[in-house]
């Protein structure tokens, strides 16, 4: 079977259904999203699988504390990962649990290949059995007596079962690996599973007898046997895009281009899993790449040490975005990464914030001040301009290569380069200096570069913090239909529109506050504010807020919009013209003579080619809005506060 040249398949483990999602389980899957997106941006079909494992002795364990069956107890759990995902705005193109009919049948079927073809034996077994990991391990395997992956103690079981044949493909897997250099990733894991494969490898015991556990997948040559659960899960991956069931989609997206994996599981995926492909006679994914862990501090993360980092309490502080950029950014892939909520912050408040958030800020301002809020053009570039467009597009070349090396923190590392690099060239062609002189034409061009190199870097940024990106295009102009970029477009310099409305710009990335800690709580430490705190204004920022009274003299709409309102109020001392997006929930007729409330002393802004002059006040409801009004027939231009 051959793949269509240039379909994607990525993969994520399926996570087992009874833990809750850590930062772990969030990194894997945003660096598959993030990949996938990127795929897509290039015009690759795009194929994205996660999933959850739901068989086993644990899942069977706590439905029987809860006095509920099984599939009930994976039902309540599986949410958790559902919901993080939609948290974290994973585009994953199909979600598999394995309770599903769909992979239930296809292994049962691979069990009866195998079988039939002599893979699968039965016979008598002695051995340390650790429930936690629901794994078998041999004497030599243990630490001290206890399970050499959790630590826990281990219980000693004799009793017949199923097992297939590993070790008659022992020295094919070393062979494969061998001509493969791209199969295990990065490298230096590889020469760890060909470091496993020195010793003899024993055959995989692949049952459970019913008796000992029933929460799983029958035997389909042995009813009284349930399907090891590794074994079962691991199909997960062919089972999905079709095997058996669909050859067209299983022709067009296998052999997978990447399984994403945590190291801690590199065993099964480069020892089991080609095995038994190969076995059942199926070509194996192109490669298995194996990442960090995540640390906190210099501490490994874990449940008893009462240290696991939950994604969804950082999205729900920090914004969703600003936590894919931080793992992505943090991590290179391969390596161990720490999570402190001090790097966080710091990372955060120089490459977002105080970077491309002030850049992005000081352009649209410009712009707005100077061009009338429209794009301006670009004149001859002098050498300043030229460094600035080699250095975006170089940026361009770097990040994909980062994407094809898996190394995507290298990428982000060029891209804030140039955010750097931009603030710098402001600070040499001064164009607050331009425009003082009335240099025009130099400004224009200075201005033009600058957003045109924010467009290339809103664009490589989009499959990593997709939300604020589409933010970051629209205030650059960029109309709806492109909102979405083409990373083709990446490599052309010149593709900002000139003339083209920019957009409003609220704050893209809100600096995060630290204040010291008073010695008597403990010391001179850094204390992050909560996020509710973190818009606490003084009582001295609302006083430059003058707030009064106005009456609408007149109401027409916008042309060519549906949500603006051009409304003529007296403020008591002029008439002045503001633009308002209350179309949706007001007729024109019926504002007129209302008394509402006005910002006065806003600066003027142009919003769709007319001036406005203030802000009116109203409250949201849904999607309704009320203006605020005042009773008691009260005179244009009392103060409000």
């Amino acid at each position: 079977m051959t793949q269509t040249p240039s379909s994607f398949y990525v993969t994520t483990p399926i996570y087992y259904v009874n833990d809750k999602p850590h930062i772990g389980h969030a990194y894997t899957t945003i660096l598959a999203d993030v990949i996938s997106r990127f795929h897509r941006l290039l015009g690759d079909p795009t194929f994205f699988l996660t999933g959850t494992d739901e068989h086993g002795q644990k899942v069977e364990q706590a439905a029987n504390k809860k006095g509920i069956t099984p599939l009930e107890q994976c039902d309540s759990t599986v949410v958790r990962f559902q919901d993080l995902w939609r948290k974290l705005a994973i585009t994953n193109d199909d979600f598999i649990r394995t309770t599903e009919e769909r992979h239930k049948q296809i292994v049962s079927k691979i069990l009866q290949k195998l079988y039939d073809q002599g893979e699968i034996y039965k016979a008598d077994y002695i051995g340390s059995y650790c429930v936690p990991c629901e794994r078998f391990f041999t004497e030599k395997d243990l630490v001290e007596g206890n399970c050499p992956d959790c630590n826990r103690p281990v219980e000693q079981i004799v009793e017949s079962n199923y097992f297939f044949k590993m070790s008659k493909h022992q020295d094919w897997l070393i062979e494969y690996i061998n001509n493969n250099p791209d199969f295990i990733q990065p490298s230096h894991r590889r020469n760890e599973t060909l470091g496993f494969l020195r010793q003899p490898l024993d055959d995989l015991c692949i049952s459970r007898p019913k008796v000992r556990l029933s929460w799983g997948i029958e035997l389909p040559f042995d009813a009284d046997y349930v399907c090891y659960v590794w074994f079962d899960a691991l199909i997960n991956y062919i089972s999905a895009p079709g095997y058996i069931t669909d050859d067209q989609s299983f022709q067009k997206w296998w052999p997978a281009t990447c399984h994403l994996i945590g190291k801690d599981i590199l065993t099964t995926h480069t020892v089991y899993w080609p095995i038994m492909l190969n076995a059942i006679g199926i070509d194996l994914p192109k490669s298995i790449f194996a990442h960090g862990w995540w640390l906190v501090g210099k501490d490994k993360m874990g449940k008893s040490r009462g240290n696991v980092v939950d994604p969804m309490e950082v999205c729900n502080r920090y914004g969703t975005d600003a936590f894919r950029y931080f793992l992505l950014a943090e991590m290179t892939p391969g390596n161990d990464a720490s999570f402190t909520e001090k790097a966080f912050i710091d990372r955060y408040n120089t490459d977002l914030a105080d970077g491309l958030g002030n850049m992005l800020n000081r352009v649209v301002q410009l712009i707005n001040r100077h061009f009338d809020g429209k794009i301006p053009s670009s004149g001859l570039l002098e050498s300043d301009d030229a460094e600035l467009q080699t250095e975006t597009l170089a940026a361009v070349k770097v990040m994909e290569r980062s994407i094809t090396e898996m190394k995507l923190d290298r990428g982000l590392e060029s891209v804030m380069k140039v955010v750097r690099a931009c603030n710098r060239y402001f600070e040499k062609t001064a164009p607050w200096h331009l425009a003082k002189e009335k240099n025009i034409d130099r400004l224009s061009t200075v201005l033009y570069t600058a957003a045109d190199s924010l467009r290339i870097i809103s664009a490589l940024l989009y499959p990593i913090i997709p939300e604020k990106m589409n933010i970051m295009r629209s205030a650059l102009g960029i109309c709806n239909n492109n909102i979405e970029p083409k990373l083709a477009d990446t490599k052309t310099w010149g593709m900002l529109e000139s003339g083209s409305k920019i957009g409003d710009l609220p704050s893209l990335f809100p600096r995060i506050l630290v204040e010291k800690t008073p010695k008597s709580n403990g010391g001179n430490k850094n204390k992050i504010k909560d996020a509710d705190d973190q818009n606490l204004i003084e009582i001295t920022d609302f006083a430059k807020v003058k707030l009064i009274t106005a009456r609408i003299v007149s109401a027409a709409k916008v042309e060519n919009t549906k949500k603006l309102l051009k409304l003529m109020v007296d403020s008591g001392n002029d008439t002045r013209q503001i633009i308002a997006g209350i179309a949706e929930s007001y007729e024109p007729d019926n504002l007129i003579n209302k008394t509402i409330i006005i910002v006065s002393n806003l600066k003027p802004a142009t919003i769709c080619g007319n001036k406005s002059e203030g802000m009116l006040l109203a409250a949201k409801n849904g999607k309704k809005l009320n203006l605020i009004t005042v009773d008691g027939g009260c005179n244009a231009g009392a103060s409000v506060g």
